[in-house]
């Protein structure tokens, strides 16, 4: 969550809009009174980064690329 004040959000809102549509919260204060929360609106294309969900796969078993029995039959 990324907390600014009026003046910074005025002078940084394209840098803040991309946050909130990478799925970071920004909230804007008066000081250090928390005002109002940054939202995208429902059904806006939120562009994808590559390589943001790094860790995601902490392990695979050996046989991750072997074929599956059940679709032997369709394999051959």
């Amino acid at each position: 969550m990324t907390q600014v004040t009026i003046h910074q959000a005025k002078t940084h809102l394209s840098r803040l809009i991309n946050q909130v549509l990478s799925g970071e919260d920004v909230i804007i204060a008066k000081g250090k009174n928390p005002l109002v929360k940054i939202v995208p609106l429902p059904n806006v294309y939120i562009q994808r980064k590559i390589g943001t969900q790094k860790n995601l796969i902490i392990s695979m078993d050996d046989d991750f690329n072997e074929p599956l029995k059940d679709f032997n039959e369709y394999m051959e």
